[in-house]
């Protein structure tokens, strides 16, 4: 049964302004560096840069994804249970920001002479590192969602500022470094395969990183004293502990949307992974033509906060984000579909950049709306476990559903590696001289892939019961337990 004291803070919290929605949407600046970096420039380069094998690469990231995975859950109820003068989550925020950056930074600057197998050693061991960092900020920072306001369409919106900021902060490290950084030189005649440029992008990333985080704690900081307290010190064993863990993490909806997360992240991080092999080798773009291509999402990202919670209030978040879910796959696949059956602009045409442009706007706006409404759905099973458990567990669960995503994106990294083995695509590959059988391949595989897993995501997401009036019901129940409990407490 709930406890009063968990219900509410002890007085009306201030209206959410927008500067507050801003400074706490802005730290996500940090995770989307993070997961850009990751997810769209590691495996090329250190398995075409460096020269690591894929079968290498792929592993690597698997084991510190997992590794990292396994903290998550560790960070998020020691957030839930934190006693200071600066509440539970702002004191993980702050010590987070320097070393996130400088071990992000470490990460794009491998040693240069190091055998494969040290230098696989090295990237298990800073991914972690850098993993664990960002993480001590982004699992206290993204449960404040659910402590800001228990408002079912405000959720949207909060959310709507943070994957808002997360796509803009790491789409524009990306497209600095495909407009800027990866440029061709006399040493490096193909400007994705440019070495220095990848370590001019972990210095300036790393520094982004720090900025982000500093400023969303500090602009976060006047909301402490109507934050929610957590209970009051106990001595639990570690049996204990993780009982109530997974008390937390057997609430019904939560499953539902554990299990939707965990084949979304797969086909998400073998998306971001493959899009990279994809534009440089099977449309031949150069690093220019690619941050042209990966700017398109600027324009989504913004068109998607607007759209979220507009969708939100008129017609629900479940319905809208399965028929988003649809169109967003149908249209990602669209293009290559196309190619594979000869009615797409051939490479080098003129028409090929701008068609591939307008399509990533459009899929972006459609899977960043989607991805809004999802996170804002997840932040609603909050009040829901709240009443099955009797505690306020925010950490627990965006902990637990972030291990979801490192841990089966890591899997999504392995898809890739598995899928180049298969097709037998080279190590250091020549963007000109690449055998036509060999990519059309990737492209069936990567098909495949794309078409399974979120099918079965979007079978998992019919199953989530979560509405604005059971929501909303969920609150009435809890208020009256509140009200009963203050009301023995006079008598």
């Amino acid at each position: 049964m709930a406890k009063a004291e968990d219900v509410a803070p002890f007085s009306e919290p201030p209206k959410l302004g927008v500067p507050l929605k801003l400074a706490y949407g802005f730290g996500s600046v940090a995770f989307g560096v993070k997961d850009n970096g990751f997810r769209t420039f590691l495996f090329l380069f250190y398995n075409q840069v460096v020269g690591l094998p894929a079968g290498m690469v792929s592993m690597a990231i698997l084991v510190a994804m997992v590794f990292d995975a396994f903290l998550d859950p560790v960070i998020g109820y020691w957030s839930d249970n934190l006693h200071s003068k600066w509440g539970r989550r702002h004191p993980f925020m702050y010590a987070a920001a320097a070393p996130a950056a400088l071990s992000y930074l470490l990460l794009w600057n491998p040693p240069m002479d190091w055998s494969q197998g040290a230098l696989m050693g090295w990237l298990i061991a800073v991914a972690v590192l850098s993993r664990t960092c960002i993480t001590l900020f982004e699992i206290p920072s993204s449960s404040l969602a659910a402590e800001l306001t228990t408002d079912y369409d405000q959720r949207t919106s909060i959310m709507s500022y943070r994957v808002f900021f997360a796509w803009w902060g790491g789409l524009s490290l990306t497209v600095l470094a495909y407009k800027f950084l990866l440029q061709p030189t006399a040493h490096y005649q193909v400007g994705q395969l440019n070495r220095d440029g990848y370590s001019t992008y972990g210095l300036i990333a790393a520094a982004t990183m720090f900025v982000a985080i500093i400023l969303s704690a500090l602009g976060t900081h006047s909301r402490i004293p109507w934050l929610r307290k957590p209970p009051p010190p106990r001595k639990l064993s570690l049996g204990a502990s993780v009982r109530e863990v997974f008390q937390v993490l057997s609430n019904k909806p939560f499953i539902v949307m554990a299990l939707v997360a965990l084949f979304a992240a797969a086909a998400e991080g073998a998306g971001f992974v493959m899009s990279l092999y994809f534009m440089t080798y099977f449309w031949g773009l150069s690093g220019d033509q690619s941050g042209t291509l990966v700017a398109a999402a600027f324009i989504g990202s913004l068109v998607a906060a607007f759209a979220a919670p507009f969708i939100s209030k008129r017609q629900g978040k479940k319905g809208a984000a399965m028929i988003l879910l649809i169109i967003a796959t149908l249209l990602t696949s669209a293009p290559l579909l196309l190619r594979l059956a000869g009615m797409f602009p051939p490479n080098g045409s003129p028409l090929l950049l701008p068609i591939l442009f307008a399509n990533s706007v459009i899929v972006g706006t459609v899977g960043i709306t989607c991805a809004i409404l999802i996170t804002a759905m997840i932040a609603d099973v909050a009040e829901d476990s709240q009443l099955q458990t009797g505690r306020r567990n925010e950490g627990v669960i965006f902990a637990a559903m972030s291990f979801i995503g490192k841990a089966v994106s890591g899997v999504g990294a392995v898809i890739v590696g598995v899928i180049l083995v298969l097709v037998h695509f080279p190590a250091k590959a020549d963007p000109a001289h690449m055998d036509p059988l060999i990519l059309r391949n990737l492209a069936t595989a990567y098909l495949v892939m794309l078409f399974t897993l979120y099918g079965i995501s979007l079978l998992l997401l019919s199953l989530y019961r979560i509405t604005r009036a059971s929501h909303q019901d969920t609150l009435n129940r809890l208020a009256e337990i509140k009200a009963a409990e203050t009301a023995a407490s006079i008598f």
